[in-house]
C-alpha cells in the first residue's frame, strides 16, 4: 500500500487526511494519507524515505516549504522562482519539488469569481505561502503589492524573489482592493492580527486559514459589509493538483468535498 504524508508544525488543524483519503477511496487507490508533526532535523530522513520507496509523497506546510529544498534534487520552474515547496513526489529516482499553491490561490479566486486585474493587493505576512500568493497574484496581473510583517526584514528578503514589492512598516495600512492574511494568526480562534484594520467598505478580505472556517480577521471584514472568503478553496485545489502529480487523476470537486472540510 501507498504512504503518503502532511508534514508541519503544528499539524493537528490539517484537514489534508480527511481530502486525500475521500480522493484515494473513491478513485480506488490502495494507499494511505496521514499527518505527521516533525521538526528541522527529520526533513532529512523524510527525504531519504521517499527516494527508498518507503514513502510515496508528501505535502509541505508551516514552516518547512523553505526548509525542504536543501534536500531535494530538483525542483519545478515555479517552486525555484518563488523558492517554495509543498508537495513532493519521486520521478526518475529523484525527489522533486512542486508547487501546488500557486495554482490553488489562483483558481480560489477564479471560484469566487474576482477579477483583481489593475487592484491593489495588502498582504499581511511573509511566511512560506506568501511567495506563491505573489507568484499567483502577479500572473492575474493586479496592480500593486503591498506587505507587512512583523518582522520587516524577512518582508524585505521577498524583493530578491519579486521586482516592484512595496514593504511597510507592522501597523502601517495601505489603500488596498484586497487584503490577505497570510500568517498563521487565527488558527487558534481567540487569536487576533494586532493591527489597527480601517473600517472599510467594498473591499475583499480573504484569510488563507481554513480551520476555523471564520478567523476574527473574516468577521472584521464582514462586519462592515465586505466580501470574505477564507482558504478553503486554495486547500481543496493545491491539494487536488497534489494528488494529479501522484496519481496522475484530477479527482473530482464536489458537494461532498466541500462540506467535508466544514468543520
Amino acid at each position: 500500500m501507498k504512504k503518503y504524508l502532511v508534514i508541519g508544525n503544528p499539524i493537528e488543524h490539517s484537514l489534508s487526511p480527511d481530502l486525500h483519503n475521500y480522493w484515494i477511496k473513491t478513485n480506488m487507490i490502495k494507499a494511505n494519507y496521514e499527518k505527521m508533526r516533525i521538526t528541522n532535523d527529520q526533513i532529512k530522513d523524510l527525504i531519504l524515505e521517499i527516494k527508498s520507496g518507503k514513502i510515496n509523497g508528501l505535502n509541505i506546510t508551516v514552516p518547512f516549504k523553505q526548509e525542504v529544498i536543501s534536500h531535494l534534487d530538483h525542483l519545478s520552474e515555479e517552486a525555484h522562482k518563488t523558492q517554495s515547496v509543498n508537495t513532493i513526489l519521486l520521478k526518475d529516482n529523484k525527489a522533486i519539488g512542486h508547487n501546488t499553491d500557486i495554482e490553488g490561490f489562483e483558481y480560489s479566486v477564479k471560484f469566487n469569481n474576482i477579477d483583481l486585474k489593475n487592484k491593489n493587493i495588502f498582504i499581511i505576512g511573509a511566511g512560506g505561502v506568501v511567495p506563491s500568493i505573489i507568484y499567483s497574484l502577479k500572473k492575474m496581473k493586479v496592480s500593486n503589492i503591498t506587505i507587512c510583517n512583523r518582522t520587516k526584514s524577512k518582508a524585505e528578503n521577498l524583493k530578491k524573489l519579486f521586482e516592484r514589492l512595496k514593504v511597510v512598516n507592522w501597523g502601517e495600512i495601505p489603500e488596498f482592493d484586497m487584503i490577505i492574511n497570510a500568517t498563521s494568526i487565527g488558527l487558534k480562534n481567540q487569536e487576533k492580527i494586532n493591527l489597527d484594520l480601517p473600517k472599510v467598505e467594498n473591499k475583499l478580505f480573504y484569510d488563507v486559514i481554513y480551520n476555523p472556517k471564520e478567523t476574527h480577521f473574516l468577521k472584521f471584514g464582514k462586519q462592515y459589509g465586505n466580501k470574505a472568503f477564507n482558504g478553503k478553496m486554495m486547500f481543496i485545489y493545491q491539494a487536488f493538483f497534489a494528488f494529479k502529480l501522484w496519481h496522475n487523476i484530477e479527482p473530482e470537486i464536489n458537494n461532498h468535498v466541500l462540506k467535508l472540510l466544514d468543520q
